[in-house]
């Protein structure tokens, strides 16, 4: 819902609270007045305001005569369709040779390769969780996940299980076997530690004693050398703690009172204005960047009630050790955070014109968020969160490199606005739309002294390429996408020209989210595949899954497997273009009957959660019960395939509507434990949420890219309006 009361300054109409919050928050203490705060936003909008309408107009454009090339010609193969794309400038031409060189880079971004979370910045306790979650106890991990079997009495139970603890215990030593071995004998045989001359002595129980394997891995202590609190180490540029004591009720049954292992986990954090948050006005924009404001300052703080205890919880501070030489360094003690700004399709009702025309979001949001992260440059805050004087934009859905483009542009304007230096602001760009990938070189090559950040995102990616392709023909079910060989070669295209363009060093080459938060057994078969294809990072979503994943980072050597890869660049753009669509007769009515139920069902458990709600992100049952973390790119996805086959005649729109109906009591039943939940049943044609749900496959053709956004942006102020009135 958007506030009746707006404050007029320098020809825009701002959001009362919005301005209240921006003038006595956010600008006290950040160096710039009110009225130059204003003055320069208001220019900003009205300088490339209209640019952002011609880039919106163009991938308008470019989609029609898309449309219309596969109407007339269907599906030619991959090289007439380049010359097509080519013609049309969907294609454009590579610039010249280059390499980035981006300066000021914090090591978690340009050194270090580890998990990445991605968390809904509006919501406090997930904020502070994952900043927090820089360390994270393995053996929490351990015992709290299925990687350790429920079996031959190694149940989960509430009270400590010591069958259960042992087998955490045995696969710790394992873990510090294979990633700091002793140079004789196993961890599983040591009785104490100490520190020597520099180096870690290992006492067996036998008495005999030895170093570590590898003596260059010992990174330091903590305590007395001689009976020490904890010894760390530190393999690949990632560190991993033993925690020793006898006060513990863990470590009194240990040979060497070890209680815990700690590892640095998720070395970088995006805090989320975009998929994961449901923010429609401006008093939820106003949640999302009052705790960024927190965040930067390093006063954000929320209540937590656990066992009927309430906890106070707030930002860690850094952590201290010594090193074998004696001296005492720091490490830090919170994820790097980066913040991830909304695409440019995106307009809010927050700020508008003088005619009042809605301005566009992303605009809003870099100057907002830019200020707030001014805080952390300055020192205005409790906690650093770039050592380096940077902040780091994530930018999603760009299409293309004039977007790229246009999006350095706007963070150069508001950098001049703030008085922040030239290039301050680092870009991550999102690799999430076709027009991105095909022309990814180019795109980095626009923001060469920005870049710090390119990532795949199978949802997202195959939401566009299931649109773009529409008329092409009925696109292939979910499961066989997977494997389809535009994805394939997709995964490899994005490491092969981050590679080629000299990333390493400055910035990330992601990989997307694990999205199954309580299959971590699963998760530590599959998602090794990451490091080992020369990502250095990838997305998990909990922290106990980034403690999890830190492991792979210990087992592989990225940087040596990107040295690896980049003498053997495999992806072709040939393999991208080929289109995912199948004979419908090659589909039988039981896949497509359970392709149609698992999509309603999951379109409907996290849409009724976004409209009634307000929830972005949460985990979702599916239709056997499994929960999955969902997003707005998991509902394009989704949304987007239904469209397709009601399109081609695949599906009709009675068998929709009757999947639906069904599903529905399923979601009703899922969630019939939260009090917070309103019933799509009995009465679905006046259920908002349901509706929505039917909104997003019968409009998804007809919707920009395929977004999601303007359908659940448009039912979720219809619900808060209808909240008020009741």
């Amino acid at each position: 819902m958007a506030s009746t009361q707006r404050t007029a300054i320098a020809g825009i109409n701002v959001d009362s609270q919005l301005y209240k919050f921006v003038n006595e928050e956010v600008l006290p203490g950040s160096g710039v007045e009110v009225e130059h705060f204003w003055n320069s936003f208001a220019q900003i909008l009205k300088d490339l305001s209209a640019k952002n309408r011609q880039f919106l107009e163009k991938r308008d454009d470019l989609q029609t005569k898309i449309d219309e090339w596969y109407k007339k010609n269907g599906v030619q193969g991959s090289e007439q369709e380049k010359s097509f794309l080519e013609s049309i400038d969907y294609i454009v031409e590579k610039g010249e040779d280059f390499k980035v060189k981006v300066d000021n880079v914090d090591e978690e971004i340009a050194k270090i390769a580890g998990p990445q979370l991605v968390v809904p910045v509006d919501n406090a306790r997930y904020a502070l969780n994952a900043c927090n979650a820089r360390w994270g106890s393995l053996y929490d991990a351990l015992y709290g996940s299925n990687v350790i079997l429920e079996e031959q009495g190694c149940k989960r139970t509430n009270k400590y299980n010591s069958v259960r603890g042992n087998k955490v215990i045995k696969y710790a030593r394992d873990f510090l076997d294979r990633t700091v071995p002793l140079a004789v004998g196993s961890h599983s045989y040591v009785v104490r530690y100490s520190v020597k001359s520099g180096d870690l002595i290992a006492v067996m129980g036998d008495g005999s004693r030895s170093g570590l394997g590898h003596r260059e891995r010992f990174a330091g202590y903590t305590g007395d050398p001689d009976s020490p609190d904890s010894i760390l180490f530190r393999k690949n540029n990632l560190y991993a703690e033993i925690c020793i004591g006898e006060g513990f009720f863990i470590g009194k049954g240990d040979l060497a009172n070890v209680y815990d292992i700690k590892l640095e986990s998720a070395i970088t954090t995006i805090m989320d204005c975009e998929d994961s948050v449901s923010a429609v006005d401006a008093a939820d924009k106003l949640r999302c960047y009052r705790n960024w404001l927190g965040l930067m300052k390093g006063d954000l703080t929320c209540s937590v009630t656990k066992d009927g205890k309430t906890l106070e919880r707030s930002m860690e501070p850094d952590r201290e050790f010594i090193n074998p030489n004696g001296e005492i360094f720091t490490i830090p003690g919170r994820s790097l955070m980066l913040l991830r700004n909304v695409g440019i399709h995106m307009y809010t009702d927050a700020v508008t014109d003088a005619d009042g025309n809605e301005m566009p979001e992303g605009m809003l949001d870099a100057m907002v968020t830019l200020c707030c992260a001014k805080h952390d440059l300055l020192g205005n805050g409790k906690f650093k969160n770039s050592r380096t004087g940077s902040i780091y934009i994530v930018k999603p859905k760009l299409h293309g490199p004039d977007e790229v483009q246009a999006t350095a542009e706007l963070f150069a304007r508001v950098e001049q606005a703030l008085g922040l230096g030239p290039n301050t602001v680092k870009i991550g760009v999102m690799d999430e739309e076709r027009r991105t990938t095909v022309n990814l070189a180019e795109c980095i090559r626009r923001v060469k002294d920005r870049i710090i950040f390119i990532n795949t995102g199978f949802l997202d990616r195959t939401g566009d390429e299931i649109h773009t392709c529409m008329e092409a023909g009925t696109v292939l079910p979910k499961n066989r996408m997977k494997s389809a060989q535009w994805l394939l070669a997709y995964e490899d295209w994005n490491v092969d020209v981050g590679l080629a363009s000299g990333l390493p060093g400055y910035a990330q080459i992601g990989k997307g989210m694990w999205a199954a938060p309580d299959e971590m057994a699963q998760m530590m078969e599959v998602k090794l595949v990451h490091p080992r294809a020369g990502a250095n990072t990838a997305w998990v979503p909990s922290p106990t899954a980034a403690t999890l994943h830190a492991m792979h980072y210990h087992r592989v050597n990225v940087r040596y497997r990107q040295q690896q890869l980049e003498k053997h660049l495999s992806a072709h753009l040939s393999d991208i273009l080929s289109i995912p669509v199948i004979d419908m007769e090659k589909l039988k009515p039981r896949e497509i009957t359970t392709e149609l139920e698992n999509s309603a069902q999951s379109i409907l458990g996290y849409v009724v959660r976004w409209i009634d709600q307000g929830v972005g992100c949460s985990k979702v049952p599916d239709i056997n019960d499994i929960a999955l973390m969902e997003d707005r790119a998991t509902l394009r996805i989704s949304s987007q395939q239904l469209a397709n086959w009601l399109y081609h005649g695949l599906i009709t729109e009675q068998q929709v509507r009757d999947v639906f109906a069904d599903m529905a009591w399923l979601v009703d039943w899922q969630n019939h434990s939260d009090p917070n939940y309103v019933t799509m049943h009995p009465d679905l044609n006046n259920s908002i949420a349901f509706q929505a749900a039917l909104d997003l496959v019968f409009k998804g053709r007809e919707v920009a890219n395929g977004y999601t956004e303007p359908v659940l942006h448009e039912r979720r102020k219809q619900r808060k309006q209808q909240l008020l009135e009741i």
